[in-house]
Parts: structure tokens; C-alpha cells; sequence
């Protein structure tokens, strides 16, 4: 029976990038040894860094002035990294979801943070509009994508001081703007390859802006120095993750770069969100003007809350993995990212329509 995955993350990566990780583990780049294995001063190894760096300028068209570098640690370790490159005395953060709100208190720990807007009354079930971001603050943080409570930021904001952008779950996914932003991370393992590898954008002119004395590896200007070959590479790289992540945008260039990306993941989201309003036994749990592209979350419709656990059961007997929602928003969650195929999201459909009739 053919699996349909819907994980959150780690999830659904392109085949041909499994398939050619399997390989280089084998044999990297024709020289008798896996990649696991190799000196990251390989110059297979320097060559594949140089291309990853340069697939991420080409599919989001990112200017000369940014620095694109990769490091560890997950976009929680971003949440403390930021303020403490960035922050002076004040920082603004948009809270919309519990990522979001992990961000800030982070930032809590090195100046002063002010909530500029919250849907947490709503149990993050919307993106807040109406808010005035402070012009004394040293920066604005938005979370673009809230994986838990499926809403999206779907423009790029015009923004009056420098923004910076938590886009894990969304990145590669739309065009994006990059010259808005001053900086841009996030975890890799949404969109852009597993869990392992952090992905960081950043305007250049703040590499090395603190005022404050940082760590040797807190400090971004330490990830991008002047020689080029060093760049991501003050210590030993994540290898395998780095080399998927390279797999999986060669794969998102083939097909056709990001604007391609952004045409397909709306069919399918308008696929699922057109089922789960048609059909009886379900409800949405965003406000539609916010909901994501990458993260449906529904929800049994009132009266038929007790059928819950049977439609877990009857989906996973047709192959759906990965459907359960997170605990604080319950129900469930499909994440379609950019490698789900359409037929999976197909597949979904018809298990939802199957169940309904069952229960007409």
C-alpha cells in the first residue's frame, strides 16, 4: 500500500534527493568513499557548499549584499542568536504562534521586548493586521508560517525598521522579496531537506553590528568571512543534511524554481481546503484569510467530535501518515510542503469523502 506523508517535519522530501544521498553515502563525488566519511576540505565537499550557497541566490533571486551561510542548532537556536547579534535596546516581535512566542523570550534576555500584536486570545487561529511597529526598535521578528495552528503571512510586509523572518516551515514554498527583509533563517526540514541544518539570509552590513562581545560562534560574522571556501565552515559542517538540502533545490530548480513551487502547493492546498468546506464531518480551524499553504488544520464539525479516533483509524488503513494534529489545537494537521505530490493530497480527499458517506 503506497504511503501518503503528511509530517509536519521531518517530512516528505523529493525522491531523487533520498535516492542521490543514498548513493553519495556509498561513494561522494566518485572517490571510493561515503560521504559520511570524507574531510569536509574535500574539494567535492567545497564544491558542493559553493553550489548550495549559490541554488539559494538563484531561487530567490537574493542580492550581492546578503550572506547566505548554514549552521546548526535549529531555528531555536536562531531565537537566541538574533538579539544577540542584532538587538540594542529594543526589539519588536508579531506573536503568532508558540515559535513565535519562544522567539521573544528569548530576545527577553537581551533587551527589551515589546509584543506588538497577539492572536493568542484566539488560540493563534489568525494573523493580527491592525498594529504600528515601533520605530525605535532595533528590529521587527515575524514568524511567517505557525506549523501548529495552520496560518500564513502571505505578503511581504513593508516594514519601516529591519525585519526579520522566521520562515522554517514556508521558505522555497513562494517568492519572497529578500531585499524587505534583513535577515531570514530557519530550520531546514520543512521545505528544504531534514532536521540537522539551519539556513541563515542575512543583509551584510549587520555581520558584525553588535555592541555587545559575543561568542566566537554566536557571532554571524564568523559564519561568513571573507575567503569564500570558509564560509559555513568555522567547524565541521552537517554533511548529509547540507547534501540533501543541495539535492532538494537542484530538484526545485528543475522543476521550474520557486514560482512553480508557489503554483502547485496552492492547487493543493485549494484541493484540501475546498473538502474540508464542502464536507459535513469537517471544519477548518484558521480564519480562511490566513491559512496556510503549508499546514491545513481541521477539525471533526460539532456533533461529530466522538468519530475522531475512527477517522484516524480509517485513514491510516488508506495509507494517510503524519495527519494527527498537534495537541493544542487537536484534530488534524496535513502538511503539504513543497515534495507532497498532489496525488497524495488527492488520496486524502477521497479517504474524507469515503468517510462521510459512510456516516451519511
Amino acid at each position: 500500500m503506497k504511503k501518503h506523508n503528511f509530517n509536519a517535519g521531518p517530512c516528505v522530501l523529493p525522491r531523487q534527493a533520498v535516492e542521490s544521498a543514498i548513493e553519495a553515502i556509498r561513494d561522494f563525488d566518485g572517490t571510493g568513499i561515503g560521504l559520511l566519511e570524507i574531510s569536509h576540505r574535500t574539494p567535492g565537499w567545497e564544491r558542493i557548499m559553493a553550489e548550495t550557497e549559490q541554488l539559494w541566490r538563484e531561487l530567490l533571486n537574493i542580492p550581492e549584499e546578503y550572506a547566505v551561510f548554514f549552521v546548526g542548532g535549529g531555528a531555536s537556536t536562531q531565537f537566541f542568536q538574533v538579539p544577540a547579534n542584532l538587538l540594542k535596546n529594543k526589539a519588536a516581535y508579531l506573536q503568532t504562534g508558540v515559535w513565535a512566542k519562544k522567539a521573544a523570550k528569548e530576545a527577553k534576555y537581551y533587551g527589551d521586548v515589546e509584543i506588538v500584536a497577539s492572536s493568542e486570545d484566539k488560540n493563534y487561529t489568525y494573523i493580527p493586521k491592525d498594529y504600528t511597529i515601533p520605530a525605535d526598535a532595533d528590529y521587527f521578528h515575524i514568524t511567517t508560517n505557525n506549523t501548529i495552528y495552520g496560518t500564513e503571512i502571505h505578503e511581504d510586509i513593508d516594514c519601516p525598521i529591519t525585519l526579520v523572518a522566521d520562515m522554517s516551515s514556508d521558505i522555497m514554498s513562494r517568492p519572497v522579496d529578500v531585499k524587505k527583509y534583513g535577515m531570514i533563517y530557519g530550520g531546514a526540514q520543512k521545505n528544504v531537506g531534514p532536521a540537522g541544518v539551519t539556513f541563515v539570509i542575512i543583509r551584510k552590513d549587520l555581520l558584525g553590528s553588535s555592541e555587545r562581545k559575543l561568542q566566537t560562534m554566536v557571532d554571524y560574522s564568523t559564519h561568513y568571512p571573507e575567503e569564500a571556501r570558509n564560509r559555513s565552515m568555522f567547524n565541521t559542517p552537517p554533511v548529509l543534511p547540507i547534501f540533501v538540502m543541495h539535492e532538494t533545490l537542484k530538484w526545485v530548480k528543475e522543476l521550474g524554481g520557486v514560482e512553480v513551487m508557489y503554483k502547485m502547493n496552492k492547487e493543493k492546498a485549494e484541493l484540501l481546503y475546498n473538502e474540508i468546506d464542502r464536507n459535513s464531518m469537517f471544519v477548518g480551524t484558521a480564519v480562511k484569510e490566513d491559512r496556510s499553504l503549508m499546514n491545513v488544520c481541521f477539525v471533526m464539525a460539532p456533533g461529530k467530535e466522538a468519530l475522531q479516533d475512527e477517522f484516524f483509524a480509517f485513514a491510516k488503513e488508506r495509507g494517510m501518515v503524519g495527519i494527527k494534529g498537534h495537541r493544542s489545537v487537536g484534530g488534524f494537521r496535513a502538511s503539504l510542503y513543497n515534495a507532497c505530490p498532489k496525488e497524495s493530497v488527492e488520496a486524502l480527499v477521497a479517504c474524507m469523502q469515503e468517510f462521510e458517506n459512510l456516516h451519511k
